[in-house]
């Protein structure tokens, strides 16, 4: 029998109460609007589909996060979303796969985890972000994060700083320059995750070993980089982050780390983190990725991010003032009111003589000439 509390919600999901909900919704709306101004558009996919789809349209995606259930019509197994971008994915190889390309998406919304990331408990989080597709260039990556920090910006971050990386940097190496037995692939991967030098020259990755050094600000960490870089075979990549970084103009400040992989599981040759002042933990990821294709294809390029703005929404709203409010008194003027609401006005208006401004959180009150400050 279960006697736990009925009011108590399950772990990882909480209640956004008045404040922090009104400053959500106007992160949510910050974002989309920079988003909108720069030719994206919108789409709204459902919270919920086969899971099969989900899990098949990027490599990285793991089922097992999401919650499942087997649908009563069709009695096929579906899943509430984890991530977006599958959605974004389906939708641009099918609804839209006759569209011009470079295609701009973005949405926003809830995403729902069984289980929260590290520290983080939270299962269900907002997300909101921007997809380039049919694009995979310089030209498509510098416009992708440096619309991720105007959205940033707009939403309220400060100080906003991006680490790029390069995802698929061990498979570039240990293809000739520094040679890896399939086996030790993983292995490397795994000790340059956690910037362990001896486990890397245990597991037989000792040439990779400065990498772990060439992280930092970005400047030097790209010279660091193109010094240890192998037979040239990183050439192309390390002129494209330069161009990025040019293009950005100083826009954030920028780190690397070449060999980050958390967080960057189907992405490509580029990925970048963001982060913002007196924010704890990442703000949001982006990167180019390829689209899988139900045909089993190579499927179709593109370059996007996310942003996960719940923390950036926690420290804005304790933050911001309480918003104007003008107590309506019994017998107020409703088309004085309505003038009000109509320029930007709050009002809330009193049910009985026991109402009073001061306990219905109201600034002003509605005199004969306008509203009056309390």
């Amino acid at each position: 029998m279960d006697t736990s509390d009925p009011d108590l919600l399950p772990e990882g999901l909480e209640d956004r109460l008045p404040r922090e909900a009104a400053t959500a919704t106007r992160v949510m709306r910050a974002v989309q609007d920079v988003m909108h101004g720069h030719g994206y558009d919108r789409v709204l996919p459902p919270m919920i589909e086969f899971e099969r789809s989900l899990a098949a349209r990027m490599a990285g995606i793991q089922s097992r996060r999401m919650f499942r259930f087997v649908d009563p019509s069709s009695l096929r197994m579906m899943a509430l979303r984890s991530d977006f971008t599958p959605q974004i994915g389906r939708i641009a190889e099918t609804r839209l796969a006759a569209a011009p390309r470079p295609l701009r998406l973005c949405y926003a919304g809830q995403v729902l985890t069984i289980k929260g990331d590290g520290l983080d408990p939270a299962r269900e989080r907002f997300q909101c972000g921007a997809e380039l597709i049919g694009a995979d260039n310089v030209a498509a990556a510098s416009e992708i994060v440096a619309l991720a920090i105007e959205a940033l910006a707009a939403a309220g971050g400060r100080n906003i700083s991006v680490d790029f990386t390069l995802p698929d940097l061990v498979d570039t190496l240990a293809e000739k320059a520094m040679p890896l037995a399939p086996g030790q692939i993983e292995a490397v991967r795994r000790e340059l995750d956690t910037k362990d030098a001896g486990g890397l020259i245990d597991a037989g990755g000792e040439a990779y070993v400065p990498l772990l050094y060439a992280t930092g600000d970005f400047d030097a960490a790209i010279e660091k980089l193109a010094a240890i870089d192998a037979g040239g075979v990183l050439a192309g990549r390390i002129a494209a982050l330069r161009q990025i970084a040019a293009r950005l103009g100083g826009a954030a400040r920028l780190t690397l780390d070449p060999a980050e992989r958390h967080g960057f599981e189907y992405q490509t040759w580029f990925g970048f983190t963001l982060y913002a002042e007196g924010v704890r933990g990442v703000l949001g990821r982006g990167g180019t990725y390829r689209i899988a294709s139900a045909s089993g294809g190579e499927g179709e390029a593109a370059t996007g991010f996310s942003l996960y703005p719940d923390a950036l929404v926690g420290l804005l709203a304790a933050s911001e003032r309480r918003e104007d409010m003008v107590f309506l008194p019994l017998g107020h003027d409703r088309d004085a009111a309505a003038r009000l609401r109509a320029i930007g006005w709050r009002t809330a208006a009193a049910l009985s003589e026991a109402d009073s401004a001061a306990a219905l959180g109201c600034t002003h009150v509605l005199g004969k000439d306008g509203p009056e400050a309390l």
